[in-house]
């Protein structure tokens, strides 16, 4: 009998004694739902700023393109409402401990290892944005219903928008990453880059074509099947593996529906399933990053015991609208050792701490990692990663910006810096890109995304 089954007739107590269920209630209550919109964000964030005013009080004054703001439609370049602000001060190597209690490890070690170049300019805070109504409504119905399952693999009752917004522990905090808004479409090329200490960048580049039917206003919420992302993911640069396309099916139960992946290789013209791509599976020009730290975090949070430390206001990038201006090329926005920091636009906002501990027995080059998950739109926007001694060994940051068309806040530049060796690598990278990512045009369905469409387009 499936599990998950609910069991009527005689004798259904004694067996439901003996069988663990699949699903443990994590419901908040009437009065906390009750909250979101009103003494809290639609999303549950703290609507107060700091005492300082260094963060802003929310205003969510903004759906799409604020006033004045001219909006050429997804996939075309956003024009940054803030562009005439000027940085209100810079923290560097020589004063940065007079804000440490702002900051995480990872900025730390950056401002020590590049003290003459690494700088952060911070400017105002803005809290102008709010997410469609849509989301915010089943953000709302996730808080009656979401429930997390014993083996931490997956969530059920959610659709929409993020699970939890009253997360209680670190668990629910990392599925309020996996679940965090996105374009229900997602469509067009990335450009990849990895710098070297020596001067010489490895260039990668993919042409992406994703389906994620949880934020399909077309989908019925009754109607979901779990489905979190379906990928295209079709390699152009570098040029030895141009044409190979590999298609990703990923479900909100990776316990039950454990990822699914099959592979075009040009050489052979043939599609094969390959085993999951997971955990530290090397990604990007040289196998710089890991599969799970793709935009900080992705996949199962299985390999990891997690543990919700709290709120912090942090130095965070945010509104970053100049990073992919293409006004910027990419000569002028990668610097030897980190972004140029004249192109980071860096502002205080208040973060929960998550932290993970490699589970006993389990492998990953990554023994611990802390996540700072921006409390406004659950994007992880910093991450530092320690090796196996309790030592820093990569310090990452996601870029993010309003989207106006979407009108979620989207991760824009991924960077990684490797604090051992000295390189860097920027994912997302769409300066010099002519086919920009473009949201939410519709068109798509999951049987679209199958191993028999991946042989069509390889051929």
């Amino acid at each position: 009998m499936d599990r998950r089954t609910f069991i009527k007739g005689a004798g259904a107590s004694a067996l439901l004694a003996g069988m663990a269920p699949r699903y443990l209630r994590a419901a908040a209550s009437a009065d906390d739902i009750a909250k979101l919109g009103t003494s809290l964000t639609p999303v549950g964030a703290v609507k107060e700023g700091s005492a300082d005013g260094l963060l802003a009080p929310w205003s969510g004054q903004w759906q799409g393109a604020p006033p004045g703001i001219a909006f050429a439609g997804t996939g075309k370049p956003l024009a940054d409402p803030y562009a005439a602000e000027k940085p209100l001060f810079s923290i560097t190597g020589q004063n940065f401990q007079q804000y440490a209690s702002r900051l995480g490890d990872g900025q730390k070690a950056m401002l020590q290892k590049y003290p003459k170049t690494f700088r952060m300019d911070v400017y105002p805070c803005h809290r102008d944005f709010r997410l469609t109504d849509w989301v915010t409504a089943n953000l709302k119905l996730n808080a009656a219903s979401a429930q997390v399952t014993p083996d931490s693999e997956g969530v059920t009752g959610v659709f929409g928008a993020p699970a939890f917004p009253f997360p209680k522990n670190g668990l629910e905090t990392i599925w309020n990453i996996i679940t965090i808004p996105r374009g229900f479409t997602q469509r067009g090329t990335m450009d990849e880059a990895v710098a070297y200490p020596d001067g010489n960048i490895a260039w990668g580049a993919q042409l992406w074509d994703i389906y994620c039917a949880a934020y399909d206003p077309s989908v019925q919420r009754e109607a979901f099947g779990g489905e979190s992302a379906f990928v295209f993911r079709s390699t152009l640069k570098p040029e030895r593996e141009r044409g190979s396309i590999t298609l990703v099916r990923e479900f909100w139960d990776y316990g039950a529906r454990p990822s699914q992946a099959w592979q075009y290789i040009p050489g052979t013209r043939r599609v094969k399933q390959v085993p999951e791509i997971a955990g530290d599976y090397p990604l990007g020009p040289g196998g710089f990053h890991t599969v799970d730290d793709t935009g900080l975090w992705t996949q199962s949070p299985k390999r990891y015991d997690w543990e919700l430390a709290g709120k912090r206001e942090v130095f965070v990038p945010y509104n970053n609208y100049r990073v992919e201006d293409p006004g910027v090329k990419y000569k002028d926005l990668l610097g030897a050792s980190h972004l140029n920091p004249d192109h980071v636009r860096w502002e205080l906002h208040r973060v929960w701490i998550l932290k993970a501990k490699l589970k006993p027995g389990l492998r990953h080059i990554y023994a611990a990692r802390t996540l700072y998950v921006d409390e406004d739109s659950f994007n992880p926007v910093l991450a530092d990663m320690y090796d196996a001694r309790g030592m820093l060994y990569r310090a990452a940051m996601n870029t993010t910006s309003y989207d106006y068309g979407s009108q979620f806040f989207q991760q824009r530049v991924t960077v990684y810096h490797d604090l051992i060796s000295g390189a860097y690598m920027a994912d997302r990278l769409s300066n010099e890109v002519s086919d920009r990512m473009r949201y939410n045009e519709g068109g798509r369905k999951l049987t679209d995304y199958t191993p028999q469409e991946l042989k069509r387009k390889g051929v």
